[in-house]
Parts: C-alpha cells; structure tokens; sequence
C-alpha cells in the first residue's frame, strides 16, 4: 500500500480508502448489511495496509432524515483492536441541523454509534448554497473549533456537491484541514473540479476524493469504442484500474475512496494503489485516457454546464435536470443500459419535465453556452417519451 501526507494535518494515510456507502447487503435490503461478509472486507483491507475509513450518518439507511445501518456497523467492524489501526472519517448530517445544539447532538450520537471516543476526520456532509448558509448563521465555525478543543473530532473537513464559486467560498470561509470532492475523468469540470482541486491544495486542504468511478459507471457497460481505446495499451487493466489509476496520477489527491462491496473489488484496488503513485502514469498511458475522454465527449448532446443562468423556467421546467438525465443516455448507453437509463428519467418530477416546455425562448436569452434549448427539450421529449 502507498501512502500520502493528507494536506495540512500532515497524516499518513493510505491512498486507498474503504467507503462505507455500499456495502454488501442481504435480499436487495440496503438496511441490511451483510455483517459477516462486509467484516471480512474491512479488516482484510485494514490488514493489508488501508488506514482511512468513510462512513457517514444516513449510509445504509431508510432515507436522508434518519440515522442508517453503515455507522453501527462499522463500530462492531473496529473491534479486535481494528479500531486503532484507522483513521476514521465520519460526516455532520447538514440537512437536519437546526439549531447550534443539533450539532452537538449528532456528534454525540455518532460517538455513540461508532463505538469511539474520538473522530479522526469529521466533515460537514453535502455542503452547498442552501445548507452552507444555514450552518454559518448557526454557528459551524464554533462548533468545529469547540469539538476539536474537547478532542471529539481531530480534524474538521466538508464534502461537497455544488458549484465552483460556493466551494471557493466554503474553502476559505474556515480553517478546514481537508475537504471531500467528486471527481474523475469525466468530472474534471463538474462541481469543485480540476480549478477547485487545486485551488484547495494550495491552501494547504488534504483531498478526499469520492466518486473516482462516477458511481461504478465507467467500470462496466461501457461503449465499444471506450473498450477498444483500453484495448490499444501496451499494460492491459480493467476500466476500474485506469480510472483509479488516473485520480491518482494528481499529486494534489490525498486518499480514494472506493465503496466496494464484493472481495473481489477490495483486492484489485489494493493492488492498484500499490503502484498508483503520484504523476507514474507515462505519456502513452495519458494519451490513452486523453482518447477515451474524447470518446466519451464526442457522445454528449447537449453541451449543458449546470450554470443554471436559464433558471428559473416560467412554467417550472427543470431544464439542467432534463438535460444531464440526456447526456448520461448518450454516454454509457448500450443495449444491456437503455432500459435502465431511460428508467433513470423518473428521477425528473413530471411537473419539471422536457413536454412542459411553452417554447418561450427566455432560456435561451441567457444561457452563455448558446444551447438551443427549446429544440433540444424536444428531443429530450422523444427520447424519453
């Protein structure tokens, strides 16, 4: 296993982290976690050589407002003396804070939960606009300063889903030690981003990085021509390895997390992050994913960057919702995927869909990539229809 300095904190921590999100579970229950099989999976990976464990408050849950089943578990999981060999992350619920006191109520209770009288790595869960400013008027900053002071958290982080300019805000609003990003070859844009990466880096944050496989969507499925670009390497690997393999070329990326949930996915990982060291992939080998991202590129429809200068719609079309469930069809769409991908169209209220288009044109007035976006939500419509 390699091992990488997590920012400021100057922690030696493994560049392979096990993420507690989805673990293996019993009769398609994501309430229950296959204790025998999942144990087995943590203390394996712990014995050869993973020290970060993620685990978060709704994980393996009923929904967002209600502690799940990943926090418990993984308490019973740390026994035998498995607890002392990590550092474990865990994440404030955002969504349900309140009031300053429910901050020091979730703690405790995830305290309690874990089996632990310290967290290593605690971090704000999902941060965005909405929950940022509610936590800042609340009183974050003292919360966290205080839980460091009285030794129940070590180190203060946040994760993050949201725009660019709201991650630069966040960054620099506190005295983080680390945050927590998406991000992989198809994300380099999205969210906090490549710009975002290393604007964190450079002020000294470690760089947590969550979702390097897109959810597991460019491990398995992928389009012919993706497979065969893999194909012209001179070192064969699975889809896996390279993406892996290329969030840890940045020097600026700390630790990987990979929610596995079979033993196979625990050994290849730990394999590939044995050789996974910072800049090790050679030009041939950067060229090849330079290729496979092209390839990719080239299937995207609508060239739709989430800025939302066309919202609000005047009769309530969710106009980057309909667009990103468009361009994730034409990226991993396959005849095993279709059908699913199309299902994923659900996701979209009916109310805010692409058929409730007046054709009014104020969208596209304001949107600085010039989509033409009444006819494109016509053939969103046809797609989906």
């Amino acid at each position: 296993m390699l091992y990488r300095i997590l920012g400021k904190t100057n922690e030696k921590v493994s560049a392979l982290g096990f993420g507690c999100m989805r673990l293996p579970i019993i009769d398609g229950d994501t309430t229950k976690i296959d204790e025998e099989k999942a144990t087995k999976m943590i203390r394996y990976a712990i014995d050869e050589g993973v020290n970060y464990v993620d685990t978060a408050y709704p994980y393996h849950g009923t929904g967002m407002g209600n502690g799940g089943e990943s926090e418990p578990f993984v308490g019973r999981a740390l026994k035998d003396g498995y607890r002392e060999k990590v550092k474990l992350a865990t994440k404030l619920p955002s969504w349900l804070i309140k009031t300053r006191e429910d901050m020091d109520k979730y703690l405790n209770e995830q305290l309690e939960r874990l089996q632990t009288d310290h967290i290593d790595f605690y971090l704000v869960h999902a941060l965005g606009a909405g929950t940022w400013a509610n936590l800042k008027k609340l009183g974050i900053d003292e919360f966290l300063d205080s839980a460091i002071k009285d030794g129940r958290i070590k180190y203060a982080g946040f994760s993050f889903h949201d725009k660019l300019e709201v991650f630069k805000e966040i960054v620099d609003y506190y005295d983080w030690s680390f945050c927590q990003i998406q991000y992989n070859y198809l994300d380099e844009e999205f969210q906090a981003g490549t710009e975002g990466l290393h604007y964190a880096a450079n002020k000294g944050l470690g760089i947590v990085i969550m979702e390097p496989l897109r959810g597991g969507k460019i491990v398995k499925n992928l389009p012919e021509e993706v497979m065969n670009t893999f194909d012209k390497a001179d070192i064969k690997g699975s889809p896996a390895e390279w993406a892996l393999r290329w969030v840890w070329n940045h020097p600026e990326v700390s630790v990987v997390l990979s929610g596995m949930n079979i033993m196979d996915n625990v050994t290849e990982n730990i394999k590939t992050a044995s050789v996974a060291a910072p800049n090790s992939l050679t030009e041939k080998e950067l060229e090849i994913m330079d290729n496979v991202k092209k390839v990719f590129k080239e299937r995207i429809k609508v060239n739709c960057t989430a800025c939302e200068y066309c919202m609000p719609c005047p009769v309530g079309v969710n106009i980057p919702k309909n667009f990103a469930c468009y361009n994730e069809y034409s990226l991993f769409v396959t005849p095993e995927t279709e059908k699913e991908l199309k299902v994923r169209y659900n996701s979209v209220e009916a109310k805010e869909r692409a058929d409730k288009c007046v054709e009014c044109g104020k969208c596209e007035s304001h949107c600085p990539q010039a989509i033409k976006i009444r006819e494109e939500l016509k053939n969103v419509t046809a797609l989906f229809a």
